[in-house]
Parts: C-alpha cells; structure tokens; sequence
C-alpha cells in the first residue's frame, strides 16, 4: 500500500519550533545554527550528550527489559519481531482474554439465560432441567461470542528516533504496537493501522488472523525514517481513522505527544464512538537536562539546534517545564475520556503495561475492556 503524499509545507508559515518556544520561556539566548529561521510546531527534545545514543547502551543490554532493535533498514528486523511476539506472549499472554463483549449480535457458544419456549425456536437448545422444574417449556439462550476491532494510530514521526535509555523512542513505541496486535487477535478479533511519520499516511486494513498479524507488525516497524526537519502529522492520522466512521471498537494511539496538544479534539471526537487508549512514549531527556554544563539540544521535527549551558537554574526550570508539558498531555487525554499508558526508555515496559492492565482491571465495575475504558 502506498503512502498517501500531504501537501508540501512551507517552512516559512510554521510556527515556532518546540525547543526555541521552550528555551525562550527559560530566558536562553537563542544560539541556532544555519537552519531555517522556522520550523513546525510539533517537534521533540534530542539532547545530545557523548556515548548516550539507544544504539550504544543497547549493545550492552539484555533483550529484556527494554525492546530489541527494531530499525526498519537493520538486516535483522524479522528475527527482532519474532523475540518481541515471544517476550510478548511470555510475560502479558492471558491478560486481556474475555474482557470485551461481541459487537455482532447472534447465536454463540457462551450459554445465556433461559427463556419460555416460543413457536420457531430451535428445539436443539431446549433446556431440559428448567422445563422439569418449571413444568413449561424452556430454551437456553447463547451469548454472542467476544470478537474486538482494534485500530492502532502510530505516530512515527523523527522526534521519536531518539533514546538514551535501553532503546529508541520509536523501538518502544513499535513494542506496544506488538504488545496490542498479539493480545487481541484471535477469536474472530480483527485489527488494522494508521501509520503516520511525516511523510504520509499508510492505512493497513482491520483484518483476522495470525499471518496479518504478522504482516501488520513487519509494515509499522519496516515504516522508513522521515528526513529530519520533516513535522509529525498525528492529528491526521487521528482524522483519518475517523473518517471514514469505522464500526465501535478500541483504538490505540502511540506518540510522544510532544509539541502542541492540537490533537485533542480529534481525540475527543474518536473517544464518542470508541474505547480510547493513549500510549505516550518518553525518554528521560524529554523530563530533564543533564548536568554536563555544555550540550547541544537538537529538534529532529524542525533541523534546529541550540548550544546551552546545563546550569542549575535552567536544569530546573527545564524539568518544570517539561512536568507542566507532561500535564497538560495527561489533561487532553483524561478529557477525551482515553486510558493513558506511559512508557518509558529506561524503565521496564514490559513491567509498565502489566500495572496498567492491572490496574484497570482492579478499576472495573461491571463495564470496561482491559486497554480501553468501556465494553463494546
């Protein structure tokens, strides 16, 4: 399936970029190099800091508890997909099954209640030990059985090609595509795709079974890299996936949610007709700077580059900044009425994801899907 092209945009009309709005607020000079003067609105943090890299502590790294590589251009992304499906399965197989009610109504193999025989019902589902002690006719009735669609919205875009914890931003974020994909399929359940990485949107149908299982997974991480000073477009993917309306079912948004909050409404509007959850992917550098006085802060999203001095007071300020940014993100999603599961780089995802089922299961009363917020 071929990408769909947008427009191209022109440099001088985008706002200003996420890290000189951020620095200007924290009273820095700017310092830019030879980028444009300009740049869009929704790009990420990228501290650079000597020998800090994913790729570099990965090395080191065990396969747990942090994702393997999953570069889309690495020799060896069908064998990192396949240790990821088998981590998967290993440590969160049995959370989620039986959480979801069927969406089609009809006959099933779940047995129901009994109800007084009516002319025309199939006398195969007679029950009898109702009918001896009521001495009246009875049938068992059968719940529908449980099938789920599920639509990931994956936002790729070149702020989440960095990490310095135990991978990228974007390996983890492809790890909850995995996590998602092989939890719901099975029994009739379909599931399909919204990948966006600045470039253009590839849409991969909502369909059953395990092989497309498997072909969904190897297109979203085999998605290429976006040229860097391209912007992310996660409010056009959220806009696709409602237009055309898809039937009610869960749909999963991944990002880092950095930049401007533009993507609530469309967020909202998903949150009227669907369970809604929201994985927010973030790495440590996006919270704080690191105390090695002179470092060079890059924006992925917009080419810019600044040279700072990591001084204690703009250490802080920088932190809080971050944590009121961090804020209103979990505000936007809590309005939409979505599940929000934050990951990290350089904690245990693996780990997170298991709280957070968890908790939502402890949550339930009567209503709910494991990963979601309601039945449906």
């Amino acid at each position: 399936m071929s990408p769909e092209q947008p427009p191209a945009q022109d440099p001088a009309s985008a706002g200003p970029s996420w890290w000189p709005r951020l620095l200007g607020r924290l009273g820095v000079a700017p310092e830019e190099s030879a980028a444009p003067s300009s740049a869009p609105s929704e790009p990420s943090s990228a501290p650079s800091e000597p020998s800090s890299g994913g790729s570099a502590r990965r090395e080191g790294a065990g396969a747990e508890p942090h994702p393997p590589s999953l570069a889309p251009d690495g020799a060896h992304l069908q064998a990192a997909l396949r240790t990821l499906e088998l981590t998967v399965r290993r440590r969160l197989d049995g959370l989620l099954q039986g959480n979801h009610l069927g969406l089609v109504p009809g006959p099933g193999s779940e047995a129901g209640d009994a109800r007084v025989y009516q002319p025309g019902d199939d006398v195969r589902r007679m029950d009898w030990s109702v009918t001896a002690r009521t001495s009246e006719a009875h049938i068992r009735e059968t719940i529908a059985d449980r099938e789920l669609e599920t639509w990931l919205v994956v936002d790729l875009s070149p702020s989440l090609d960095f990490g310095t914890g135990g991978c990228e931003k974007r390996d983890l974020a492809v790890a909850a595509c995995a996590a998602v994909v092989h939890l719901t399929q099975g029994g009739g359940n379909r599931i399909g795709a919204i990948v966006a990485n600045g470039t253009g949107l590839v849409r991969l149908p909502a369909r059953g079974g395990s092989a497309h299982a498997h072909g969904l997974m190897r297109r979203i991480a085999g998605t290429p890299r976006a040229p860097e000073g391209t912007r992310g477009d996660l409010v056009g993917a959220l806009e696709a996936l409602r237009n055309p309306p898809r039937r009610r079912g869960l749909v999963v948004v991944v990002s880092d949610f950095l930049g401007d909050a533009d993507w609530s409404r469309a967020l909202r509007a998903l949150g009227v007709r669907h369970d809604v959850l929201a994985v927010e992917v973030g790495d440590l550098r996006d919270e704080e700077l690191p105390d090695v006085g002179t470092v060079v802060l890059a924006d992925p999203e917009s080419g810019h580059s600044r040279e700072v001095t990591t001084t204690p007071t703009l250490r802080r300020r920088f932190a809080a900044e971050a944590a009121a940014h961090r804020d209103r993100v979990a505000t936007a999603i809590r309005a939409a009425g979505a599940g929000h599961l934050r990951l990290r780089t350089d904690r245990d995802w693996i780990a997170d994801v298991v709280r957070f089922v968890v908790a939502r299961k402890r949550g339930w009363s009567g209503q709910g899907t494991a990963l979601g917020g309601r039945r449906g």
